[in-house]
C-alpha cells in the first residue's frame, strides 16, 4: 500500500495520533526520497498487557505508510533495569514477548513477512557494540545518565550502576539496527533527546523520534504491569476482562484521564476506522461512529452512557483477544507462560517443613492496597456523636462507605469534596450498625491533646490513583488484609510523618506518580 501513497499521506499516516514529533523536517525529506526504516523496542519485564496494542497499532500505520519495520526485544535492558528480568529468567521472558507480541500483531492483520525481529543480545555483546558502550561513557555524566533514564528506568535511592548504562545503550540501538527513527511512548522523551545529543559525538546520525501519548489505565493513571487493577492481561479470561471493565475509572461526561476512552482512540478506531456503540432500543439502539471526536463529544454530552461504553469495548476488546487466547492454549505455550513468569506464591511455598514460631510471610508496605480516594459526602453517624460516614470515590463504578472517628478533630466542610488517602484492602467490618468498606488515614501528631489531620495526595491526583511507598511500587496487594496476620498493624508501627510533613514508611516516603504524600502542619507524627 506505502508504494501508492504520496510522501504528504505517508507521512500523515506515520504521525496520526502521536504526541510529538523530533525531527519533522529529515522526515518529511526522507519520505520524499525512499521508505522510513524505523524501530521499536520494548524491554522483556513484566507481561505485555492490552496497551501494547497502542504500539501495534501504529506499527501497522507504519507498514501501510511502506515504513521498513525492526521490532527489538530488548532483553539485555531488561536485566539492566534493576534486574526486573532476573538472568535465569531472561530467555524464557524473551521467547514469551516474541511469542505474543507475533500474536497481537497477527491478531489485528498485520503481516508478519514485513517486519524484522531482532534481540538485543544478538548485537549488543559483540566488540564493535561493547566498544561503542566504553567511548559513549567517555562523553557521558552521570547526571546526564540518570537524568535521561528518569522516566523510563526504575529509580531507586541507590541505584545500580547498570541502570545508568540503560539510556546509552538505547541510543546506540539506532545506529547498530540502521534506522532512520526510533519510536516509543513520550515517557521516553528524555532518552531520545540525550540519544540526540550523545550520538553525534561518536560521528553517528542524529535520529528522527517518534513519540506516543501515554494511555491512561483503567484507574485513571498510566497502565502498568506492575498494577494488576490498571490493566488487562492479553490472556486474561472474558470474564476478567468484563470484571476489570466494570470497575474501570469511566465517569458520566468526563474524558480526562479515561483509560476506556483513550483505547477507542489509539487502538480500536485507528484498527477498524469506526467504532459501535452496543446498547437497547429503548436507549436509542446501536450507533456506529466513524470519528472518534463525534463519539467523545456525545459521551462529554452524556449521550452515551458509560456502561454502554464499557460493554462495547469488552466486546471489541474480546475479539481482539480470542486469537491471543487460542495460540496460548495449547501446552507449550502454556508452559512458556508459566515458566517465564513463576506464580511467586508456588515459589515460597516450597519449604521443607514449617519453622516453629516464624513468620514465612514478608510483611512490606506493597501488600497494603492505598488509593487517593474523593470525599462525596460526610455525614454524622446517626448512633455515634464522634462518628462520621462518609462516601468515597476510589476509582471504583460505586464509592465506598467510610467510618471514621473524625468529628473531633476535622469540621465535616473541610472533609467535604477533598482527596484523601484509604486503604481499601481491610477486612468491611460494622462500626455501630454501618459497614466500613476501608479506611481514611491520617497523620497524628504524638502530643496531648492530639491533633489530627487527613493526608493529602499531590495536586492534581485522581480517584483510584494507586499509593505506594518508594522501592515498593512493583508489588502486588493482597486482595484482603486478614486480620488474624495482622499485616497492617505491623506495617503501620513504621509509618511517620517527617520533619517537611512527609508520610514515610521506614524513612521512605509515600508516593504517587505526581509525588509525594504529605500533611500540612503536623511533623515528626503518626499515621493512623
Amino acid at each position: 500500500m506505502g508504494l501508492e501513497l504520496t510522501p504528504q499521506e505517508k507521512y500523515h499516516l506515520i504521525t496520526r495520533n502521536l504526541q510529538e514529533v523530533l525531527g519533522e523536517d529529515k522526515l518529511k525529506a526522507i519520505l520524499k526520497e525512499r521508505e522510513l526504516k524505523i524501530y521499536w523496542g520494548t524491554a522483556t519485564t513484566g507481561k505485555p498487557h492490552i496497551a501494547y496494542f497502542v504500539p501495534m497499532s501504529k506499527i501497522a500505520d507504519f507498514l501501510k505508510a511502506g515504513c521498513e519495520v525492526t521490532i527489538l526485544f530488548a532483553d539485555l535492558h531488561a536485566y539492566l533495569d534493576n534486574m526486573k528480568a532476573p538472568w535465569e529468567l531472561l530467555e524464557l521472558r524473551t521467547q514469551y514477548y516474541e511469542s505474543v507480541i507475533k500474536a497481537m500483531l497477527e491478531s489485528i492483520g498485520v503481516p508478519l513477512e514485513k517486519l524484522r525481529f531482532v534481540r538485543g543480545t544478538d548485537y549488543q555483546l559483540s566488540k564493535e557494540y561493547t566498544l561503542d558502550v566504553y567511548r559513549l561513557s567517555s562523553v557521558v555524566t552521570q547526571h546526564d545518565a540518570k537524568k535521561a533514564g528518569a522516566e523510563v528506568v526504575k529509580q531507586v535511592e541507590h541505584p545500580l550502576l547498570s541502570g545508568l548504562l540503560y539510556p546509552g545503550l538505547q541510543a546506540l540501538d539506532e545506529e547498530y539496527l540502521k534506522v532512520d527513527a526510533q519510536f516509543g511512548g513520550v515517557d521516553q522523551r528524555k532518552i531520545f533527546t540525550f540519544a540526540e545529543k550523545c550520538l553525534p559525538s561518536l560521528s553517528y546520525a542524529k535520529r528522527i523520534h517518534l513519540m506516543n501519548p501515554m494511555v491512561p489505565g483503567l484507574t485513571g493513571s498510566k497502565m502498568s504491569s506492575s498494577e494488576e487493577e490498571s490493566k488487562i492481561d492479553l490472556l486474561d479470561r472474558k470474564e476478567d476482562v468484563k470484571k476489570k471493565l466494570k470497575k474501570a475509572f469511566c465517569e458520566p461526561g468526563n474524558v480526562e484521564n479515561n483509560g476506556v476512552l483513550s483505547f477507542i482512540k489509539h487502538v480500536l478506531f485507528p484498527l477498524r476506522s469506526e467504532f459501535v456503540i452496543l446498547r437497547d432500543e429503548k436507549w436509542g439502539g446501536n450507533k456506529t461512529y466513524i470519528s472518534y471526536g463525534e463519539l467523545e463529544k456525545d459521551f462529554a454530552d452524556e449521550v452515551v452512557h458509560p456502561g454502554d461504553l464499557k460493554t462495547s469495548v469488552e466486546v471489541a476488546l474480546n475479539k481482539l483477544l480470542d486469537p491471543i487466547r487460542e495460540k496460548f492454549s495449547s501446552a507449550p505455550m502454556k508452559k512458556l507462560a508459566s515458566s517465564a513468569y513463576p506464580d511467586p506464591s508456588k515459589a515460597k511455598s516450597v519449604v521443607k517443613g514449617p519453622a516453629k514460631n516464624s513468620d514465612p510471610e514478608e510483611v512490606v508496605p506493597s501488600r497494603v492496597d492505598l488509593r487517593v480516594g474523593k470525599v462525596l459526602s460526610v455525614e454524622k453517624h446517626p448512633d455515634a456523636d464522634a462518628l462520621y460516614v462518609e462516601k468515597i470515590d476510589v476509582g471504583e463504578p460505586e464509592p465506598r462507605t467510610v467510618v471514621s472517628g473524625l468529628v473531633e478533630f476535622v469540621p465535616r466542610e473541610e472533609l467535604q469534596d477533598r482527596l484523601v488517602v484509604v486503604l481499601c484492602n481491610l477486612k468491611p467490618q460494622k462500626m455501630r450498625g454501618v459497614e466500613s468498606q476501608a479506611m481514611l488515614l491520617c497523620a497524628c501528631s504524638n502530643g496531648v491533646p492530639s491533633h489530627i489531620e487527613p493526608l493529602d495526595p499531590p495536586v492534581g491526583s485522581c480517584p483510584g490513583e494507586r499509593v505506594f511507598v518508594e522501592g515498593y511500587e512493583n508489588g502486588q496487594p493482597d486482595d484482603e488484609l486478614k486480620p488474624k496476620k495482622k499485616v497492617f498493624e505491623k506495617l503501620q508501627a513504621d509509618f511517620q510523618i517527617s520533619k517537611d510533613c512527609t508520610a514515610q514508611w521506614k524513612g521512605k516516603n509515600f508516593m504517587t506518580k505526581l509525588g509525594n504524600i504529605s500533611c500540612k502542619t503536623l511533623t515528626c507524627g503518626s499515621i493512623r
